[in-house]
């Protein structure tokens, strides 16, 4: 049960996290160049659907997660703590800043104004996407290295 459960729980992170990180990662250039030239917003509107479609299903990594670290019994190991800690703080950034972000960018965007305010929307999720991004590194360094685990790692 345990390798299917750190089966799915990688699977899910690498098909959900993945595609997140990726077009959160996208979406402030293309709505930018939408805020330009108008011919990049259907981009930045496909970039936000993966981005609030995938965080719905991301949801099971979690939760797949916490059901393999409790069959290892490790729930209570701090590497794992931390890696908890670490992905809701990437949750409430996507949910909270990034996704009300970009929806903001791309209102911004249809509405035609353009320019300082756009590139500072585009600056700001950019940065938000750069930590969403190095937090979910921090937590795959540590699901690799799991330090002070006694699991073999």
């Amino acid at each position: 049960m345990t390798k299917l459960l750190l089966s799915i729980h990688v699977l899910a992170s690498i098909l959900v996290v993945g595609p997140i990180a990726v077009a959160a990662s996208l979406f402030p250039r293309y709505a930018r160049l939408a805020g330009e030239d108008g011919r990049s917003s259907g981009a930045a509107a496909l970039l936000h659907r993966i981005c609030s479609g995938y965080a719905v299903v991301g949801v099971a990594v979690p939760v797949f997660g916490l059901a393999t670290g409790a069959q290892l019994g490790v729930l209570t190991d701090i590497w794992l703590i931390v890696s908890i800690v670490l992905t809701t703080i990437a949750a409430a950034i996507l949910a909270l800043a990034i996704l009300p972000g970009q929806e903001r960018m791309i209102e911004t965007t249809e509405a035609g104004a353009a320019g300082a305010d756009t590139a500072r929307i585009a600056a700001r999720l950019a940065g938000l996407t750069g930590v969403f991004n190095l937090l979910w590194a921090v937590v795959v360094v540590l699901m690799i290295v799991r330090p002070g685990s006694t699991t073999g790692a």
